[in-house]
This record gives structure tokens, C-alpha cells and sequence, in this order.
């Protein structure tokens, strides 16, 4: 399957679900979200680990993974992204695996990091 691949964007519908930021802290996060707001129009919503503006960016009220962030990738078949992903290079993290009620894959991190960035497949 990997193989066959030419174009993951297209083979996979892949697109950049989100962006992560990792802020110092709680009310660093309150800040950045804050700004995003202010200068893009993103409603920000909070939840117990992060702020997200819109769907685009989230920022975490802390460091996540990553040195500087992450980069959420939505793809429309995750084994087959894990496949391809593994066929040129890159290695799962299985502790960050997250699953669905019915045992398929909602999210996972992959071990290597992009410019700071942690990546995942969701």
C-alpha cells in the first residue's frame, strides 16, 4: 500500500487539521489565545489542557509535545498514513496512540520531530 502512494495530500486527504503552541504556562496561554483572537478573529474555547482558537490553533497552557509545538495532520486513513509515514523513515509513538470507541486510531504523535514541531496523525 505505502508503495503505491505518490501524492499523500491527495491519497490520504491530507490537510493541517491544526497548529499547537506551547506556552510557558497557564496564563501565557490565556494571552497568546487572547492575542489570536484580537488580531485574526478566532473565537478561543478552552479546555483542560489548552486554549483552541476556532479549530486552527491551539495553545497549550504548558509544554506539550514538541519543543515549540505541534502540527495535527488529518488524513483520511490513518494505518494507511502510519504505513506510509513508517515506509519513509518515521517511527510511531505508541504510548500517545489514542483510540476510537470501536479500537481504530483517533490520534497518534510520531517519535520524530520537524523544526521543533511534533507531528500527528488524526
Amino acid at each position: 500500500m505505502a508503495e503505491k502512494i505518490k501524492n499523500p495530500v491527495q491519497e490520504l486527504g491530507m490537510h493541517i487539521e491544526h497548529i499547537g503552541i506551547n506556552a510557558a504556562d497557564e496564563a501565557e496561554a490565556a494571552r497568546i489565545a487572547a492575542l489570536i483572537e484580537a488580531l485574526f478573529g478566532l473565537e478561543q474555547s478552552e479546555t483542560s489542557v489548552s486554549y483552541f482558537n476556532d479549530v486552527l490553533i491551539e495553545v497549550m497552557k504548558g509544554c506539550g509535545r514538541g519543543s515549540m509545538g505541534h502540527i495535527g495532520f488529518a488524513v483520511n486513513d490513518i494505518a494507511a498514513a502510519e504505513e506510509y509515514f513508517c515506509s519513509r523513515g518515521l517511527t510511531i509513538c505508541e504510548e500517545s496512540r489514542v483510540l476510537n470507541d470501536d479500537g481504530t486510531t483517533k490520534l497518534v504523535y510520531f517519535n520524530e520531530e520537524i523544526a521543533g514541531f511534533a507531528v500527528h496523525l488524526c
